[in-house]
């Protein structure tokens, strides 16, 4: 694997409903965005003008590639029920080369 200009990443964005979220990862693989994605509950507790907040909320889990991550970024700001959404990324320094040579293989033609 020799992606030295790129870095596989993991994208972690939450969503205050299920179906949205899985809905907004089936459009990003769609469009090669991401190899794949998983998704599942959690209890949130977050401040938002000046007021503390608890939820359960869903978060989601992207395997794509760090020069994607603006395209993915920019797409849930367009269209996230929330204002501000949660759209972070952390590269992967290690793991099984076939899956990360996976990574890139899926997301090689993304639009």
């Amino acid at each position: 694997m020799d992606n030295t200009e790129d870095q596989a990443v993991e994208v972690v964005i939450t969503a205050p409903e299920k179906q949205w979220l899985q809905q907004f990862i089936q459009n990003l693989m769609q469009q090669h965005l991401c190899a794949a994605g998983h998704t599942y509950p959690f209890e949130t507790t977050y401040h938002w003008r000046g007021t503390i907040h608890e939820k359960t909320e869903t978060r989601g889990v992207l395997y794509t590639r760090a020069s994607l991550v603006d395209r993915i970024t920019e797409l849930a700001r367009q269209h996230h029920p929330y204002e501000v959404p949660h759209v972070t990324a952390t590269p992967l320094v290690a793991g099984n080369p076939d899956y990360l040579e996976w990574i890139f293989t899926e997301t090689a033609t993304a639009r």
